[in-house]
């Protein structure tokens, strides 16, 4: 059983020197590929050097996230354009956009979030996409845009199930990581079942959106040696477990699924 983390950020100071131990122990565990999201100037060097150092498990994404769209040179999608032109497997992300508190000016992050969904348009990459309280303004703005026939990635999709069909159709992929065990679970349900599947995903988001510990969920979590807070990306199986459960399907069917799913999004 082969496992693809279609979201993470292996790249994170909390982690980063850690990585090479958790990438191998999760290579080891059956999670052979791994898409990792830069999320502003300073860590997109990062992010092609673990390209480079860990070819070709590690699938490089270079994105100004909305947090740090503030804390932007003037030169900065010159420098993002330049980190593409040197990393020919590169996806787009992490961008998108962010109505939670102390986000500063929204208007600002629409600008740079369009710039970026047309540079990927224009490369032909998929983006991989954040969106938090914002879902009403993500699906305009990607209407005016779209389609994506490259595809896009809602990661850690906690939207509704009504969008689901809406972003399907401009091409979306929907990933789910630990947070969905955050939403009531009947709600999560309908919203996991919606979902083509030939459109699901699952992710880690290391080193964030630790799973919640199930008992009926084996196997137990993977602890990031030093931290408990933080998740490891061999949880990707406990997040697979939580899915099929939801679906009522077996894992072994989810777990092929979705790593095709994500081979297809991320072949360019």
């Amino acid at each position: 059983m082969k496992l693809f983390d279609a979201h993470c950020h292996l790249q994170d100071p909390r982690i980063f020197h850690k990585a090479p131990q958790l990438i191998a122990s999760a290579i080891d565990s059956g999670v052979v590929r791994f898409a990792v999201n830069g999320v502003s100037e300073l860590d997109w060097p990062l992010v092609k050097q673990m390209g480079e150092s860990h070819h070709p498990h590690i699938v490089p994404c270079f994105g100004l996230h909305p947090w740090y769209v503030a804390d932007r040179t003037p030169n900065w999608l010159n420098t993002l354009k330049q980190s593409f032109a040197s990393t020919p497997s590169a996806a787009v992300g992490e961008i998108g956009l962010d109505k939670g508190k102390k986000m500063g000016d929204f208007t600002d992050q629409v600008h740079v979030f369009r710039q970026q969904l047309e540079l990927a348009k224009e490369l032909k990459r998929p983006a991989s996409i954040h969106c938090v309280l914002a879902f009403g303004d993500l699906l305009e703005i990607m209407k005016s845009l779209g389609p994506f026939p490259e595809g896009f990635l809602l990661h850690s999709y906690l939207g509704s199930a009504e969008m689901v069909p809406e972003f399907a159709n401009l091409g979306g992929y929907f990933s789910f990581s630990g947070f969905l065990m955050s939403m009531k679970t009947s709600k999560a349900k309908r919203m996991v079942k919606a979902v083509p599947f030939d459109r699901i995903l699952l992710e880690t988001d290391a080193p964030d959106a630790l799973p919640k510990s199930q008992e009926e969920l084996e196997p137990p979590l993977q602890p990031v040696e030093g931290d408990a807070s933080l998740t490891h990306p061999a949880n990707i199986h406990n997040v697979l477990l939580y899915v099929a459960s939801l679906l009522e399907m077996d894992k072994e069917e989810v777990a092929e699924a979705s790593y095709q799913n994500a081979v297809r999004l991320f072949s360019y």
